[in-house]
């Protein structure tokens, strides 16, 4: 049964047209609102989860403010800002529910790189933010050094390729967190790859739905939660990977 464990969502997206969307690479997503998500994971035992800003939403905030209005108590937000917003901002985005700033090499739509680090330091000293990477692990190399200097830091849909898994693996012991979410997207065997990180870090994996799976080659499906009381025959791991990874990070203080 999928209501078997709680469930908090680590990475989703809302997708609401009453608000700004921009298109990104030429695409545009359709509409994935906060009514279509609830919908969709009617079978779930949800607790929260973490509404991500994705590249066709830019540092547009609108959306995201009137969603975790919306979805109420239990749910946070990951943001684009740009490195100018003023503190006043980001004391009204953080008092709103938001607690990680994006930076997505994937497919722009955020902040330029070269500000990760000036950022991740300034959000984390005001507001105990963390800061989240869509990134191919392959890119990682030149980057790791940056990573490991930072407070806190996720990186999304498990890195995504075969080839950087080593680099994920050696940042996984340096307490890096990484999202299980996105399954479809990434081009290695993710049942065999899950307890291998688990073991490496048991608190640093974290599960999501990546609802509604915007570009990917192939979306969420049930299964792909099944799979996380598949790969652990413990409680505790299935239950920190689901949930409780998550939402300590997300809870920050």
């Amino acid at each position: 049964m999928l209501d078997s464990y709680p469930l908090f969502d680590s990475h989703f997206h809302i997708i609401d047209p009453r608000f700004p969307l921009v298109p990104n690479q030429g695409y545009l997503p359709e509409a994935f609102t906060c009514e279509d998500y609830l919908a969709r994971m009617r079978a779930y035992n949800l607790q929260g989860g973490a509404i991500v800003s994705g590249s066709f939403q830019a540092f547009d905030q609108s959306y995201l403010l009137k969603a975790l209005q919306t979805l109420g108590k239990g749910f946070v937000g990951v943001t684009q800002v740009p490195a100018k917003i003023r503190d006043e901002q980001l004391a009204t985005l953080n008092d709103a529910g938001v607690r990680a700033v994006r930076f997505n090499l994937k497919r722009g739509g955020s902040e330029e790189i070269g500000q990760l680090e000036s950022m991740a330091q300034r959000v984390y000293q005001l507001f105990r933010w963390h800061v989240e990477l869509y990134v191919d692990a392959r890119q990682l190399g030149d980057l790791k050094s940056v990573l490991l200097r930072l407070p806190a830091v996720s990186i999304d849909h498990l890195g995504l390729s075969r080839e950087g898994l080593p680099d994920i693996q050696s940042l996984l012991e340096k307490g890096i967190r990484l999202k299980a979410c996105g399954f479809g997207r990434v081009d290695f065997d993710v049942k065999q790859a899950l307890p291998i990180l688990y073991r490496i870090n048991p608190e640093a994996l974290m599960f999501g739905t990546d609802l509604p799976s915007t570009r990917a080659p192939r979306a969420y499906v049930d299964e792909d939660f099944r799979l996380i009381t598949e790969c652990f025959e413990d409680k505790d791991a299935i239950l920190a990977v689901l949930a409780e990874n998550a939402r300590q990070f997300y809870s920050r203080v």
